[in-house]
């Protein structure tokens, strides 16, 4: 089974290379007629992280992954992501070696999604991010915003005990990319 925490700076391209993983994890892996059980995806963030709740939150997803130990799990941001956004919407320092030891021994990978570091490519997904979500308007942040979060994105996943693959997303759609994480995982 595949536990994998897609971690990485808002814009990075996370959801879309979920979606490539999942669409070859699930149906190779499910063993329903009813359900799709091959493969589970949890998005945790959902406006928590780096907030009051964030530690809480992790914690009980924590638990659930325990419980779906023998499943195929995709995370869309986790621990990485409180820690950053804790260090820079709140100037809070997170601890999470406990339960990165926690992760391990349910055998967590780290997929870092990046993007390249040009403001006009950041401009663009942003535009494209607002199109999609005008809602996201309230948050949007100049692209600086986004190259500093990566940054510190980068520095936390040098950090974390768990394996990491870093994978640029230069273009959507980046055929390439999922191909790499599944080559990864020994999947193809």
């Amino acid at each position: 089974m595949h536990h994998l925490i897609f971690e990485g700076a808002e814009l990075s391209g996370k959801s879309w290379l979920m979606s490539q993983v999942y669409g070859y994890l699930e149906p190779k892996y499910n063993r329903s007629k009813f359900a799709l059980d091959g493969c589970h995806w949890f998005n945790c963030d959902l406006g928590l992280f780096g907030g009051e709740h964030g530690r809480a939150v992790i914690e009980h997803y924590g638990a659930i992954f325990k419980e779906l130990a023998g499943k195929n799990l995709l995370v869309e941001k986790f621990h990485l992501s409180d820690i950053v956004y804790g260090r820079l919407h709140r100037g809070l320092e997170i601890d999470y070696s406990d339960l990165e030891k926690a992760l391990a021994e349910l055998g967590f990978k780290i997929i870092l999604c990046l993007f390249p570091e040009d403001e006009k490519v950041i401009a663009e997904r942003l535009s494209d991010r607002l199109r999609l979500y005008p809602h996201y308007a309230r948050i949007a942040q100049a692209p600086g915003w986004y190259l500093r979060q990566q940054r510190e994105y980068l520095k936390e996943a040098g950090r974390s005990s768990l394996p990491h693959l870093k994978l640029e997303v230069e273009k959507f759609p980046d055929t390439d990319a999922a191909g790499k994480i599944l080559a990864w995982l020994g999947e193809k």
